[in-house]
């Protein structure tokens, strides 16, 4: 087979191919040998006919389409292979000349990924923070079990710092006076100066009694976990139900008995800083994961197709989308409380699809390069791992359909390959 590549940029390719004599033989005979199947003649068994008496016998249309089909799949396949290209999306095929089973010559425009030059990565240095758990921090966590186990008690008084206020509240937009889903709650237990509420939220509580509403506004903060509410200025209604006392357990050994297996306070403290410390350990393991995969994408050029940003694009807002419905807010309303468009809100989240595209792609070069693969028995025992962590038999056999598995170990070649990343800035120290 003769093969002309033209780069028509670093992403796309254009191919022309022109089958010889031998394929296109070899071809003809695998579309009689399938249509044989197919075909009933006095005095042959099914399936069993002479190929020669086939041709014959068969639709001419159908006969050229199956082989058609057959010879320009076969032509490409091989050219990607020849040309070692990794397509990312369905070629685009004219055919440019065509004499059934002697002459036919196709034309292929594919977006591919392009070249990948990697950083050297077996040579990257970078600093792990440790995991250290201070002794504010377990102080902390015994505080936390206090409030739980505290006795409430309520009181006809003007609520203080350290009391829990029951309340409903209610928040709308400022200046279009339009609900904020999921800026709303009934009954809601607020222990006024934990810090568990939007900022400058639980100062406007101080001095509520039990059966009082108050309205007041809050201006959100710029790094606020919902993007849609930074920098939001919201005007909430609040109604407070109860003003309750909060009376804190003495923390000594009782107290150790009942929040745990513990017979002493220290004994609980050892626990408590034990499971701290694997906590932020794990915490820190995945961070500098994440730290050394971004700086050898940072510090390597690949040649990224836009069809693979666009999907990964896609792939963000339907994850944003079905976020948005837990919260109950339609996907117009996040567009409008944003101010953008459809369009400006795709470009908002190029930058960061181009990045996870070329960690991804990075990363993948990276596990060729080191022959990384996952293989069966792997595969096999991290589903039973998986399986074992449901009841339900129908989500069990959801696990064993081939595109899970092929989620699953795409899932282990990412780890495996990030583990040996990590391996080798461990050893540069």
């Amino acid at each position: 087979m003769q093969v002309t590549r033209n780069n028509l940029s670093d992403t796309k390719v254009q191919l022309t191919l022109v089958a010889d004599q031998a394929l296109l033989d070899a071809t003809k005979q695998q579309s009689l040998h399938a249509l044989s199947h197919d075909l009933k003649l006095p005095g042959f068994r099914q399936g069993k006919v002479p190929l020669a008496m086939v041709e014959k016998n068969v639709n001419p249309t159908v006969l050229q389409q199956d082989f058609m089909e057959r010879a320009m799949n076969t032509m490409y396949g091989q050219a990607l292979d020849d040309e070692k290209l990794r397509p990312v999306a369905q070629p685009q095929v004219t055919v440019k000349k065509f004499v059934p089973f002697t002459e036919l010559e196709i034309e292929a425009e594919v977006d591919v990924i392009g070249a990948v030059k990697l950083a050297d990565y077996r040579k990257l240095k970078l600093t792990k923070d440790a995991a250290k758990v201070t002794a504010d921090d377990v102080k902390q966590v015994v505080a936390q079990l206090q409030t739980r186990e505290a006795e409430r008690k309520d009181v006809e008084r003007a609520a203080k710092d350290g009391d829990q206020v029951v309340l409903d509240f209610a928040g709308v937009d400022a200046e279009t006076k339009q609900p904020i889903s999921g800026a709303d709650g009934r009954q809601y237990p607020l222990v006024l100066g934990s810090g568990s509420f939007i900022p400058g939220f639980e100062p406007e509580i101080i001095g509520i009694k039990a059966g009082d509403e108050k309205i007041f506004d809050i201006t959100f903060p710029a790094d606020y976990g919902a993007e849609s509410l930074r920098n939001k200025k919201v005007t909430f209604t609040v109604t407070a139900h109860k003003v309750q006392e909060v009376v804190l357990p003495k923390v000594d050994d009782t107290f150790a008995a009942k929040v745990g297996p513990f017979k002493t306070v220290d004994e609980m403290k050892a626990d408590i800083k034990k499971q701290l410390e694997s906590e932020k350990q794990h915490q820190a393991d995945r961070d500098f994961e994440e730290i050394v995969l971004n700086t050898i994408a940072d510090q390597s050029e690949v040649a990224i197709p836009d069809s693979l940003v666009e999907a990964e694009i896609g792939r963000m807002e339907a994850s944003e989308r079905q976020e948005l419905t837990y919260r109950g807010q339609t996907w117009q309303e996040h567009l409008e409380s944003e101010g953008l468009t459809e369009e400006e809100h795709r470009e908002k989240n190029r930058e960061q699809a181009s990045r996870r595209v070329k960690a991804g792609l990075v990363l993948a070069e990276i596990a060729e390069q080191e022959k990384v693969d996952v293989n069966k028995d792997e595969l096999d025992l991290r589903l039973q791992l998986l399986k074992g962590q449901y009841q339900d038999k129908d989500m069990q056999s959801e696990l064993d359909k081939p595109e899970n598995r092929r989620e699953i170990a795409s899932r282990m070649l990412t780890e495996k390959a990030v583990a040996k990343l990590v391996e080798y800035v461990s050893k540069n120290k």
